[in-house]
């Protein structure tokens, strides 16, 4: 055996060698990752948790009894208070809309869902209204929806933001 051939035959068994080595190393340092805890990230989870109270607040006073309740009517024609709550609605969504980046795309959808389905309801019992109708009119109409059964979306978005509240504090 020649000088150059030990050379490679030793440069070889180190080679091997080494990567035996370091192959060891990376499947102890596996082990040890996963027997490390993860912390938990208390400043997220925190923020979501503020950010799920916030639509939660959002979803109660954007519900149609709610929004309705929180106005007087009672000197306001039927165009008026349509033009009021639909003002409300936008308002109190453009208020929260810096929360979608805490909680999920689904739970933001839902959130966005509700806003656009109280502004339709809203819309159509107007559309459906004398002409010279009065808010007092339009409020009872839309009371009146609310009371049936699944009309109100609030409840499902109200359930949505429980499950992921829940979901982060076990």
């Amino acid at each position: 055996m020649d000088t150059f051939q030990w050379f490679e035959v030793t440069f070889m068994l180190l080679t091997i060698g080494l990567i035996l080595v370091l192959q060891n190393d990376i499947s102890n340092l596996k082990k040890t990752i996963t027997q490390i805890p993860v912390p938990i990230n208390v400043e997220g989870n925190r923020l979501k948790l503020q950010a799920l109270e916030r639509l939660t607040l959002y979803a109660e006073r954007s519900a149609l009894k709610n929004l309705v309740g929180r106005i007087d009517y009672s000197k306001l024609s039927a165009a008026e208070l349509h033009q009021i709550l639909i003002e409300t609605l936008k308002t109190e969504f453009d208020y929260n809309s810096s929360q979608q980046i805490y909680v999920s795309p689904e739970i933001w959808n839902a959130v966005t869902r509700m806003k656009d389905q109280n502004i339709y309801i809203i819309n159509h019992i107007t559309a459906n209204l004398a002409p010279h109708a009065n808010g007092a009119e339009l409020s009872r109409m839309l009371l009146e929806y609310s009371m049936t059964p699944n009309a109100e979306m609030s409840y499902m978005l109200l359930d949505a933001l429980q499950f992921e509240a829940k979901k982060l504090l076990n």
